[in-house]
């Protein structure tokens, strides 16, 4: 019992000497932390409130995450609030959707989207599945899809692998199609067996020679590849208008530099536009000698600000012939997504997709191109009436990146560009990227795709349509400055086609 008794004495010796020294530690830290603060000259706060004025950088950092889930309101936060994201995740995981006891959505503001409901809506026995869109009548090999959800580009390297491989193998079983975003194609992309739209950017990665030219040669080894249906120049991009695509060095991995074709563990930064494209004659003269080469559909990405260049590149397509114009168009929006781009780009250039898709949809209209080109849009479409709106104006399709993220399981930790993911979506980190298993991930994006054509599908039935591509302008109204709605059709009247085409 002495024994017992004086062990239990040594251990508590032990403990009061570790604690002790514990308190010792922290002191000596707090003192050291003193004299840093008060001789450095960086920063004010810390100067003038040595130690404690430390911990104002630490809550800033932990706002991040805790204004989400205590603080937001279910319809404030941004870019994605509450409400948003919690029908993505519903979504996702395929259970019910449902509400009660009322709407949180204010539909008050300016801008508010409302879908017009006919007296006798669509019975479900007279709804049919969405048609069809032929893309690419001109090229060797077209390509027909019933999609009208995508997921839009997210590259390899800018994504993990499981990403990726979650991505494909729900897109397989969706039946919808995966960009591949800039960084080239991976095996992972190819994985699932889904379709694929190749992304070509700016600094040509996956395609590109030694000098960072367009290599034919790389061209045709892509487009050898079945699943890879379509080709994309992609000229902008929402947040980062006029600004090349940005790598972290520390996502350089030897795996990604092989297939982008560039320097292990460098930052890579692509040019901010193609050099060699420096009108809308070489635009069409680009994505006719791609098409050519791969015998596949092609068209482009871009966000609209300026666009006289539209104009003259719709006569030059009337000029030339029909054949000669781009495949699709995907307008982005100024407020579209990426992992890093500077602030003053994200946030003030390029025009919102609620002015420039219908921009576009009506210049198309005016050149009797709208047949032709098919018309896509991107920018914070992960909801059903966001979607939906985009068929209404005119859109052939929708893609998105960000609701295929929250799919996956992003919690908007808005830590994309720090290699330091939560979820492993957007890092190389293998211990945050171990809790994605791409397995499971699969299951979720393909039930998130389902179900936004199931739900997209329920407002075409209410507007008395039986299938969405059938949704037009006068489907939907948007509330104005005075607090009233007004319909689509009346905020963008259709135009009458004015331009005959003269070419072939």
């Amino acid at each position: 019992m002495a024994e017992v008794g004086s062990l239990l004495l040594t251990m508590l010796e032990v403990l009061a000497a570790l604690f002790i020294f514990a308190l010792g530690l922290a002191a000596a830290s707090v003192l050291v932390m003193y004299i840093v603060d008060r001789s450095q000259t960086q920063s004010t706060i810390r100067r003038n409130y040595p130690v404690v004025g430390r911990a104002r950088y630490f809550f800033e950092h932990l706002g991040e995450f805790f204004r989400q889930y205590f603080f937001a309101m279910d319809r404030e936060e941004m870019p994605f609030n509450r409400a948003q994201r919690s029908w993505a995740y519903r979504a996702a995981k395929n259970v019910d959707n449902t509400v009660a006891f009322g709407s949180t959505r204010d539909l008050r503001p300016e801008g508010t989207v409302m879908f017009v409901n006919c007296a006798f809506p669509t019975l479900d026995e007279d709804a049919v599945p969405p048609s069809p869109v032929k893309y690419g009548p001109y090229c060797e090999t077209p390509y027909t899809t019933a999609s009208f959800f995508n997921i839009s580009g997210m590259s390899f390297g800018a994504i993990s692998t499981p990403a990726v491989c979650a991505l494909s193998r729900g897109a397989q079983a969706s039946g919808i199609w995966m960009n591949t975003g800039e960084g080239g194609l991976s095996p992972y992309h190819l994985e699932g067996g889904c379709d694929v739209v190749f992304q070509i950017g700016t600094a040509k990665y996956g395609v590109r020679d030694a000098n960072g030219q367009l290599d034919d040669d790389r061209l045709r080894e892509i487009a050898a590849h079945e699943n890879v249906r379509m080709f994309e120049l992609k000229l902008s991009q929402g947040a980062k208008p006029g600004k090349g695509g940005i790598l972290p060095g520390a996502k350089v991995t030897e795996e990604i530099a092989g297939i982008r074709g560039i320097p292990v563990g460098e930052d890579s930064i692509s040019p901010n536009r193609h050099p060699e494209i420096d009108s809308v004659e070489d635009l069409l003269d680009m994505i006719a000698h791609v098409r050519r080469v791969t015998g596949k559909p092609t068209g482009f990405k871009a966000v609209i600000g300026a666009y006289g260049w539209l104009e003259n590149l719709f006569a030059e397509i009337n000029r030339r012939g029909i054949e000669s114009a781009p495949d699709f168009i995907v307008v982005d929006s100024g407020d579209g997504g990426t992992g890093a781009a500077p602030m003053p780009l994200m946030d003030d250039v390029g025009l919102p997709i609620k002015e420039s898709l219908p921009l576009v949809s009506d210049l198309l209209i005016r050149h009797r191109l709208d047949d032709r080109i098919r018309l896509g849009c991107s920018g914070k479409r992960i909801n059903p009436t966001e979607v939906a709106w985009a068929l209404c104006i005119g859109a052939d399709f929708v893609v998105s990146a960000r609701g295929f993220m929250f799919a996956l399981g992003c919690i908007q930790a808005l830590q994309c560009n720090r290699n330091t993911c939560p979820t492993g979506i957007t890092t190389h980190n293998r211990k945050l990227q171990h809790g994605l298993d791409p397995a499971d991930k699969s299951v979720r994006v393909a039930n998130y795709a389902r179900n936004m054509v199931k739900e997209v599908g329920v407002i075409a039935h209410s507007c008395g349509v039986p299938e969405p591509r059938l949704l037009r302008r006068y489907h939907a109204r948007v509330v104005c400055k005075d607090g009233f709605t007004q319909a689509l059709d009346d905020l963008y009247p259709l135009p009458e086609p004015t331009i005959v085409a003269t070419g072939t």
